[in-house]
């Protein structure tokens, strides 16, 4: 009974802690009626607050190119790695989790004299973070899929494959891919989720995204900038709650 009593006063308080910020946000951002209809009218938007717009498409593009790039990378080298380096893996591991290791302000100090020279020969396009996210989404994405390579007997898969004639781009794209679907979309959900909240590394590069947006709308129009930073929040809420509906569903249905 005492474990009981326990368990739900601790879940109380971190509710308490973790929803008070969010009623507050929606008490305050609700004071204004035209906030939230102004959100979903795009014309209008663009048309009155043109850098906020330009902020939500800088990292709807960015958090899509980055989950592109991120794929590109990880899945071909941790499969490869599987099949033909196995004792690289504790190494590739370890270089892809170092990001995780490495506060934010120190990361931009070391990728400011690299952006110098990217700014210099294909320009200052804030596109060009997606070097920088891809760096900082490796430990999240990585873990991601290999637990779902872990799940699977990749080498047999790879083999039997490899014994049909299939060449290697066609065991990982149609063999290893379709068996790893939800550790993709894990890896491609944590990758938005973390574009999208992210402030630092685009603020100190002086480059555009939506909470650099934010951040300068507040100083102008705070029920705005509440309002669109709840949305992003719920949106990235959204997509963690897809994951989640999408792998216990295939649990499910393997079961």
């Amino acid at each position: 009974m005492a474990r009981v009593i326990f368990r739900w006063t601790v879940l109380s308080v971190m509710g308490v802690f973790f929803l008070l910020p969010l009623v507050a946000m929606v008490e305050f951002s609700t004071r204004d009626p035209e906030t939230w209809p102004l959100l979903v009218d795009w014309p209008r938007l663009s048309s009155e607050y043109p850098a906020l717009a330009e902020g939500i498409l800088a990292s709807l593009a960015q958090a899509a190119l980055t989950s592109v790039l991120m794929l590109a990378l990880l899945v071909p080298t941790a499969v490869w790695v599987r099949l033909r380096l196995p004792g690289l893996r504790r190494l590739v591991e370890f270089l892809c989790l170092l990001p995780l290791t490495i506060p934010a302000i120190v990361l931009v100090v070391g990728l400011a004299p690299v952006y110098a020279w990217v700014n210099y020969l294909i320009g200052g396009s804030s596109l060009t973070l997606v070097f920088a996210y891809t760096i900082l989404v490796l430990p999240y994405a990585y873990r991601a899929i290999d637990t779902g390579l872990s799940a699977i007997d990749v080498k047999t898969l790879a083999e039997a494959a490899r014994s049909l004639g299939a060449g290697w781009t066609t065991v990982i794209w149609r063999v290893v891919l379709p068996n790893i679907r939800s550790a993709v979309l894990s890896a491609a959900f944590l990758t938005v989720a973390l574009v999208l909240g992210e402030f630092t590394i685009a603020s100190l590069l002086h480059r555009t995204n939506l909470q650099v947006a934010i951040e300068y709308l507040g100083k102008s129009s705070a029920t705005v900038s509440v309002a669109v930073s709840l949305a992003a929040l719920l949106l990235a809420f959204a997509l963690l709650l897809v994951l989640s509906l999408a792998g216990s569903s295939k649990k499910g249905k393997t079961s």
